[in-house]
Formats: C-alpha cells, sequence, structure tokens
C-alpha cells in the first residue's frame, strides 16, 4: 500500500569524499541538491512527527552544516541558480482554512552561513495576491539572475467548508436561513445524484479531453513572481493567458493565448495564438500579434540575452526585438526557400528547421532544406555556414551538443553537426571551428551516428555509430577532428553466433504519381545472389533515412522486428510514401506498389511470395493496399483505420481529442469534412473497397485502444467475415494501441511468424489460423502456448 502522503520521506544519505576516502551520514534526508560548483550542498530533513524538520546547508570544503530553518513542515523542490550561490525551495505547513497544505516559497542567497539571507513569501491574505488561490506546490521556484525577483506558480487553494459548530457560534436570531435556503447551501448526502456528462457544442475542448486533462488542470500552476525589494508580487499567467515562457535574463516573457482559437483548433487541427510581450519590471503586457498561425513552426524562439526572440511567418523567418517591439525579416534576403518541402500534411507553409541563437545573441541559426545560414538579429546579413549543400542532395541535421550548461551556440567553440546525404542516406560529421564561417565535413559513411559528447577539460571525444549489421558502439578520440576513434564498447559480443542480415541496398523507383522515391532492402541471413527470397513489405511513411539503423531482435509493441526477419530467412523491404492531400490511402498504393515491383526486378525479391505488414498509419495503409492490389500474398495489418468517415468523428481517447483535428492538419491529411469531401475519404477507405480483398489478413486491434477505435477493427473484420474472406482478428484484452505486456508482445510476434511462414514459406497452418480456437478451449491452447522467461 502506498505511504500517506505525511508520513516522513526522509532516508540516509551517504557524502564520500574522493579524496580523503571518508563518508559522512545524513539522516533522514528526503532531497538534497549540490550547486553546480560542488561547493555547497543544500539538503531537506524530513523526520518522523516532523521533529527536526527544515533546510540545511552543508560546506563542501570545511564541513560546516548551517540549518537555514526550522519548522514542523515539509520542504521540497530545491532549485540552484547557475552561479550556485543562491536558491529556492518551496514549503508547506497545514492550515486550519484550507482543505490543503498551504505553500510558502523561500529564497536563500548572500550565503555567510548564520547571516545567511531569507526570503518567505506565501501570498495568503495580502491585498494584491489572487484569491482562492496560493503557491503551488506543482511547479519549482527559481531566483531571477540578479536575485531581486523569485518565480513561482500559483494554484487554486480551496477553503474548507464552515462547520456547524462554527455557525452555532454566530448570532442565530439574526438573518436566519428558512429551511428551503438551508437545503439549497447544504445537500444532503442520502440523496443519489446523476453520474452523467452534458456534451455542448461550444465547449472549447471535448468533454472526454476535460476529463483526460482534469489532473493537469487541477495541478496546472500560473507562473507568477515576487519582487523582494518593494515585496511586489505579479501574477503573470491566468486562465485567458496560461501559457507564459520567462525568456533569459528575466526581463521579458512570451505569453501565448489561444482562448479564440482553441475551439475551431480542436475542430481543424490548424492553431493560432494571441501573442504578447510582457515586461518583468513593469508587468506591462502588450499584443504584438493577434491571430497568430502556429501550426507551421510553434512560437517564438528566445535568445540567450532575453531581449531577441525568432519566429516563423508566412514561408520566412523574423526576428523581434522584445524591447521595442521592432520586427525584421531575416530569411528575406536569402535566395531560397524555407518551407519544408518534404512535409505533406495539411498545414501552410511548413517550416525548415531553426537552430536557435549564437550565445552572444547576435545571429540567428536558420536552416533552408539543405542548409544552415548564420543570420544577424537585424537581417542584414547572412552567411551560408554549409556552403552550398543542395546541389550534393546533401543536408545538415542537427547540432550536437557537447558543452555542458551552453546558452545558445558558442561560436568562438569549435561545434559539431550532423551531416546527411539523402541520395545515399550517408551520415557523417561537420566541425565548424571556432570563429570560422564554414562547417568542414570531417567524414561521411554508410553509418548512422549521434551521441557525440566532450569532456568538460581536455579533448577528450566520445561518439556513437551503428549500421544495420553492427550494433550501436562508443568511440573515444583525443582529437578536435575526431580522427583515429577507438571503440571501447562491445554490445553484441555474441552476434556472429546467430544467422544475421547479409546487408542492405537502397533502391530508386518512380511512383505512379510520377516522383522518384526510395526503398530500403534489407537482405536475408545467408543470402546468396541470384537467389529469390520471400520478402516481407513494412510500411509507415518515409523510411529510408533509417537505412543504417541497426535492429536489436525484440518483441516491440507493434509486433514487427527487422532482425527476427532477416534471421529466419526473410528480405524485408522498407519504401517511402510521399502523400497527396485527400487521397493518403491512393498515395499509398501509387507508392508502395512500384516500389514493390522495382525490389522484385533486382531478383533479390520472389514476386509469387511478397507479404506485406503496417501498425496504425501503417496498418490503415495495409488495408487499403489489399483492396487496390493482389499483389500481396498474404498481410498483416495492426490497429488501422479502416472506415476514414466513421474515424473522423471518433475519440481519441489517450487525449480525450477528436480524430478531426488529425485528419484535417496531421497524419489523416483528409480535410475538409466528410460532409463536404465524401467522395475523397470513400475513395480512401478501406471498408468501401472490401469487396475487392483477395489477400488474406491477419488483423490486431485491442480492445482498450486509445488511438485508433477498436470498432475500427470490428468493422473491417465483420465486413470481410461476411464476405467470407480469409482473416484472424486477434485482440489483447486491456492492451492499448501498442502492446505493453512481454508475453503479448512475444505471443503477438510468434503468430505473426508463423502466419508469415505459413503463407510465404508453405509451413503448416498454425491451428489458431486454420481452424480456429472456440473460447471453451482458449486456456488450454494459451497454456501449450507459453513461452519461458529468457
Amino acid at each position: 500500500a502506498p505511504k500517506d502522503k505525511d508520513a516522513a520521506k526522509g532516508t540516509d544519505v551517504l557524502l564520500y569524499n574522493l579524496s580523503t576516502k571518508k563518508s559522512y551520514n545524513l539522516g533522514n534526508v528526503s532531497e538534497y541538491a549540490f550547486n553546480k560548483p560542488g561547493s555547497l550542498l543544500a539538503y531537506i530533513i524530513d523526520a518522523t512527527s516532523q521533529n527536526g524538520n527544515g533546510l540545511f546547508l552543508r560546506d563542501l570544503k570545511t564541513g560546516i552544516i548551517t540549518a537555514l530553518e526550522n519548522d514542523k513542515a515539509n520542504y521540497k523542490s530545491i532549485t540552484w541558480n547557475e552561479k550556485g550561490d543562491a536558491f529556492a525551495l518551496l514549503k508547506s505547513n497545514k492550515n486550519e482554512k484550507y482543505k490543503e497544505d498551504v505553500f510558502t516559497v523561500i529564497g536563500i542567497n548572500k550565503i555567510a552561513g548564520d547571516q545567511t539571507n531569507k526570503v518567505n513569501y506565501s501570498g495568503i491574505d495580502q491585498k494584491n495576491f489572487p484569491k482562492n488561490m496560493g503557491i503551488s506546490g506543482n511547479s519549482n521556484p527559481y531566483w531571477s539572475d540578479d536575485q531581486t525577483t523569485l518565480f513561482f506558480g500559483v494554484n487554486k487553494l480551496e477553503k474548507k467548508d464552515v462547520t456547524d459548530s462554527a455557525k452555532a457560534k454566530t448570532d442565530t436570531t439574526k438573518n436566519k436561513p428558512s429551511v428551503k435556503q438551508d437545503l439549497a447551501k447544504k445537500p444532503n448526502p442520502d440523496i443519489e445524484k446523476p453520474d452523467m456528462i452534458i456534451w455542448n457544442w461550444q465547449d472549447r475542448r471535448l468533454q472526454s479531453a476535460q476529463q483526460t486533462q482534469e489532473p493537469r488542470d487541477k495541478n496546472y500552476s500560473f507562473i507568477s513572481s515576487y519582487h523582494v525589494t518593494d515585496k511586489k508580487f505579479t501574477q503573470l499567467a491566468d486562465s485567458n493567458l496560461r501559457s507564459v515562457t520567462v525568456a533569459p535574463k528575466q526581463l521579458y516573457a512570451i505569453g501565448y493565448d489561444n482562448n479564440s482559437y482553441e475551439l475551431t483548433g480542436n475542430l481543424d487541427g490548424q492553431d493560432y495564438l494571441d501573442i504578447y510581450v510582457i515586461n518583468l519590471k513593469t508587468g506591462l503586457k502588450k499584443r504584438v500579434f493577434e491571430k497568430f498561425y502556429a501550426s507551421p513552426a510553434g512560437g517564438f524562439t528566445l535568445a540567450p540575452n532575453g531581449t531577441w526572440a525568432s519566429f516563423y511567418r508566412d514561408g520566412s523567418y523574423y526576428s523581434i526585438n522584445l524591447a521595442t517591439q521592432q520586427e525584421y525579416n531575416l530569411t528575406g534576403k536569402i535566395k531560397s526557400s524555407f518551407v519544408d518541402k518534404l512535409d505533406d500534411h495539411n498545414v501552410a507553409k511548413p517550416a525548415t528547421p531553426n537552430f536557435g541563437w549564437s550565445s552572444d545573441s547576435r545571429y540567428a541559426l536558420i536552416m533552408d532544406n539543405n542548409d544552415l545560414y548564420k543570420i544577424s538579429a537585424d537581417g542584414k546579413n547572412a552567411t551560408n555556414l554549409s556552403g552550398g549543400l543542395k546541389s550534393k542532395d546533401q543536408s545538415v541535421r542537427m547540432r550536437n551538443r557537447i558543452y555542458v550548461n551552453e546558452k545558445g551556440t558558442d561560436l568562438s567553440k569549435d561545434q559539431y553537426f550532423t551531416l546527411f546525404d539523402a541520395s545515399n542516406k550517408k551520415m557523417g560529421i561537420g566541425l565548424l571551428e571556432a570563429g570560422k564561417n564554414l562547417i568542414k565535413p570531417l567524414f561521411m559513411d554508410d553509418n548512422l551516428y549521434n551521441g557525440i559528447t566532450k569532456a568538460t577539460d581536455g579533448n577528450v571525444f566520445t561518439f556513437m555509430k551503428q549500421n544495420a549489421l553492427k550494433s550501436p558502439e562508443v568511440f573515444v578520440t583525443t582529437t578536435p577532428n575526431l580522427a583515429l576513434p577507438k571503440q571501447i564498447s562491445t554490445n553484441t559480443p555474441d552476434q556472429e553466433k546467430y544467422a544475421w542480415s547479409a546487408g542492405v541496398k537502397l533502391i530508386s523507383y518512380i511512383s505512379a504519381n510520377g516522383d522518384t522515391l526510395q526503398a530500403s532492402l534489407y537482405l536475408p541471413a545467408n543470402y546468396e545472389p541470384g537467389k529469390a527470397y520471400p520478402t516481407i513489405t513494412y510500411i509507415y511513411e518515409r523510411l529510408t533515412d533509417e537505412l543504417n539503423a541497426y535492429a536489436m531482435p525484440a518483441y516491440p509493441g507493434g509486433g514487427f522486428n527487422r532482425s527476427m526477419y532477416t534471421s529466419n530467412g526473410y528480405a524485408v523491404l522498407m519504401p517511402d510514401i510521399k502523400y497527396k492531400l485527400n487521397d493518403p490511402g491512393m498515395s499509398a498504393v501509387a507508392c508502395v506498389v512500384p516500389a514493390v515491383k522495382a525490389a522484385i526486378s533486382t531478383g533479390i525479391v520472389d514476386e509469387k511470395r511478397v507479404a506485406i505488414h503496417g501498425h496504425s498509419w501503417g496498418g490503415y495503409q495495409t488495408s487499403f493496399l489489399i483492396t487496390q492490389t493482389n499483389i500481396f500474398k498474404a498481410a498483416a495489418a495492426g490497429a488501422p483505420l479502416t472506415n476514414m468517415i466513421s474515424m473522423y468523428s471518433l475519440i481519441y481517447w489517450n487525449s480525450g481529442g477528436t480524430n478531426q483535428a488529425i485528419f484535417e492538419a496531421s497524419q489523416g491529411r483528409l480535410t475538409p469534412g466528410y460532409w463536404d469531401n465524401w467522395d475523397a475519404f470513400a475513395r480512401n477507405s478501406p471498408v468501401y473497397h472490401i469487396k475487392k480483398v483477395q489477400t488474406p489478413l491477419l488483423l490486431l486491434h485491442n480492445d482498450k485502444d486509445g488511438a485508433v477505435d477498436y470498432t475500427q477493427g470490428i468493422e473491417y473484420y465483420n465486413g470481410l467475415r461476411r464476405l467470407n474472406k480469409p482473416v484472424v482478428m486477434i485482440t489483447y484484452r486491456g492492451e492499448n494501441h501498442g502492446i505493453a505486456k512481454v508475453p503479448n508482445r512475444k505471443d503477438y510476434a510468434v503468430r505473426m511468424m508463423e502466419y508469415f511462414d505459413y503463407m510465404l514459406k508453405d509451413k503448416t497452418a498454425p491451428d489458431w489460423w486454420s481452424k480456429g480456437i472456440n473460447r471453451a478451449d482458449m486456456e488450454k491452447h494459451l497454456e501449450e502456448r507459453t513461452f519461458e522467461e529468457n
């Protein structure tokens, strides 16, 4: 059973001095935090009956411990500042007026033993503090950089009901309420109330969304500040301006208000915001944008100096000076597009990546579709740091953050970037040397690189490297150009004992829509050139960028693992899919079928033994493809959408929201609603073409699927069954969109393999497929298939 929330939370903490090899025991510690220099340790004592509870500070050089506060209270959320010379935390006490504990924010600074400065603020019963609110225990308080202001959250604080005994102490002869009035004020607990939900068309969030998000709503903290010198409280966020981001240096904050657009945004998925700049010294809020279109790139990206921000609007990036609210076009003079060319969702001019700001806040770092630009804050000057990668079909993928606690990109230090070649999927690392303006490629090859780190002191670098055949390994080097790296890990020492894929080929093909696309074709273990193999086609959206990713054998939540199939003699085809708006299913057909034909033409794929599998969106496309082509001998679809018309207005139970927004602005790619777009919805719905299905189908749909409603699987299964078409549906009770329980994962993975082995390798059909399992025999069936734990 869980401990009582008021029970003591302290335990022993052992401090060990690495130099002297001496250890020190601190008892009843519930929380501790070192400052960043490592010179001070703040910790909280939380003992039985709150005896000795308090806040303590240990000087790690002298060993002197200072009791900064003692009280019969609870403390939590120690948050040091960057320099390590101040911190803030929360304290909670019982209060007979309130149902919950009352929190106080404590600020500690000017640390000097017993003379340390301490600020306590609770706001309760103070004139300028909002009524029925208190300091929130759900957010961490912190100091401003100049230590003049404490920032913290506030939320609802409910008072206790006045007791009957307290009422009795008041004058009962005056203004005595009638019996009817008394009953109206005090509900009778013996009367059973209706248990119901009221759905109103004007609700900005669906009732189901409100229910799912209720814990978040109840615990929501509205960011506020307390200016210590003049003892001024300011509530920065409120029920209208809920989202407020305090900029670095705490001079300004950015507020986002979607109240006027929340309902429509939840209906069509297009997000708009009113954006405010808040002066934290004066508290003045000024709206700088009304109905700002946030779907392409979100809100502001703040510079380290807290005075500049960048944002994206209508295909261009801009900067704004928060002090003057003056805007500057950052990309207007650059002859390139800053609209993401690969994003095919229903979003107007989706943005290319924003890499943030330089650490001195002088430059914004913005990507087009290939190159990275260093652009002055006023937009007057721009430098292409990657030297023109478009002609090579290469791009800068990301900056590797190797410096601890960095604030922006420090261009006075060496910076490392991941480079990628879309034509052949080679990846590499580029170096932008300190003070230079050109990223120098260090290497690019058939591996996937990530996890670059640098020692805090000295030139020692580590990075991880993997490919389709070799698991991720850690390499170390002492040269800034990452030359001559030494492998220091061996993650899969026994791999050579197992049958493993013989490699991977990248093939190109032209879709039925005329687009040149690519597909990854992973070779089976013990591959022999000239021999054709049974093949699993696995689909989702664009997959080939992960060509060189290693696949560790496992039982994933979706059932499919590439290595399990290549080790068992299958080739695996993973094609890219490019979508046309209002034709997601037809787009899949236009891309996948030509990919399969191109793979067959290599001689590796046996054209009579090709299957297809996908989960979720991939499951939808699988379910649809078998209504349009007979190229597949077998299909397995996990958690598929099957009727786009009914699915459109169902609820995405994991969030409580409607699928309408997902269809219209996200993955569904169908807009507007089916009442104005019936042909497109029907044309791309598997159930409307169900009579054409000739491919056997293994269908997975769990009864607690919170993403794709269970009824979607039921509808497709019953339709196929009614037409006497071979279909088996598997349901794991209590499971959500992906399978969580390991026994269920193993079971599904093995059943899928059994199914494909029967369909593509002529092995004996499993009984659950060939004749089914009666309910009365299910327990025995499962017992016979129980897997031993490894």
